[in-house]
């Protein structure tokens, strides 16, 4: 611990880390940003290469640095998160506020595909949003009737009620129940119900698909929900959701009102099992970029 506060008590090294965190860059960018000399840049970021924190790849006659994975070397990690979260400095915001331009700078001197060739889903282009390809997917898919569990206030039910027969949308709070109810006003196939996951108000064998995206991270009793999803799905139904991996960041999902630290794959896996379905994926599929780094699973099951 003493050796990885000693790599992490350097000023220059945190402006580094904190701007590697944003953006993926070389070091003559880096040293036009924090305005210091490139052999100085290339010292500490060697330091911070063999540590793990830092990772590269060439692009051509080019070396781009970034943060590392967090799996790679997590104590390191969370540590450096711990640094960050009290990171608020002048010089740390100036480097911030140059970072634009010199990304600015780089995209001048290429087509914008090369520039990100490699690493492109991290980089915003104009129309080019994972909202935007998500609502273009979506009419590939046809889901018949379709019980979306925890939903929150509708945004699932817009995006799909075109490749729905109905969708069914139960949330536990009323508040949450009104605002849905407002939202999904012009789509006549959409309704919202005042129910709990663990109860849910509907028949046997009622859906085609059921959905439950984060649904059990609200759940203190994660199998008593799977079976009740279970129950109300047709023979040959089928159930897709996400949800949070098990982490360590309680005080981070406290405020969220999340009843559990997620799960690992493994062991959805089995309550999806013993619910009764069977289980046709169930693995991490996606990291958040933001620290703690929350790892989301994705899970799909049929009823047989």
């Amino acid at each position: 611990m003493g050796r990885h506060c000693s790599l992490l008590g350097d000023a220059t090294r945190l402006r580094l880390l904190a701007l590697l965190e944003t953006e993926e860059l070389t070091v003559a960018e880096l040293a036009q940003i924090t305005r210091l000399a490139q052999p100085r840049v290339s010292t500490h970021l060697a330091r911070l290469r063999e540590a793990g924190l830092v990772v590269d790849r060439r692009d051509g006659v080019s070396v781009y640095y970034r943060l590392g994975n967090p799996d790679d070397n997590p104590e390191l990690h969370r540590l450096w998160t711990l640094f960050r979260d009290g990171l608020d400095d002048a010089v740390v915001s100036a480097d911030a506020e140059r970072l634009p331009e010199i990304m600015a700078q780089r995209a001048a001197g290429r087509n914008w595909p090369d520039s990100v060739a490699g690493d492109m889903e991290r980089h915003y282009s104009p129309g080019r949003t994972w909202e935007a390809t998500t609502r273009a997917l979506v009419q590939l898919l046809s889901l018949g009737r379709v019980l979306d569990v925890a939903s929150g206030d509708g945004v699932m039910g817009e995006l799909l009620a075109r490749q729905a027969e109905r969708i069914d949308c139960v949330d536990v709070s009323e508040k949450v129940v009104a605002a849905g109810r407002e939202r999904v006003k012009p789509l006549t196939n959409v309704q919202f119900h005042l129910g709990d996951m663990h109860a849910l108000p509907f028949d046997d064998d009622a859906f085609d698909s059921v959905l439950m995206m984060h649904a059990l991270t609200y759940s203190d009793r994660p199998q008593a929900a799977l079976a009740e999803a279970a129950r109300t799905m047709k023979p040959g139904g089928r159930l897709v959701g996400a949800t949070l991996r098990k982490h360590r960041h309680s005080a981070q999902v406290k405020t969220f009102g999340h009843a559990n630290n997620g799960f690992t794959p493994r062991q959805l896996a089995g309550l999806i099992e013993k619910a009764g379905l069977d289980t046709a994926f169930c693995d991490v599929t996606s990291v958040e970029r933001k620290t703690p780094n929350f790892e989301i699973i994705t899970f799909l099951a049929e009823k047989p």
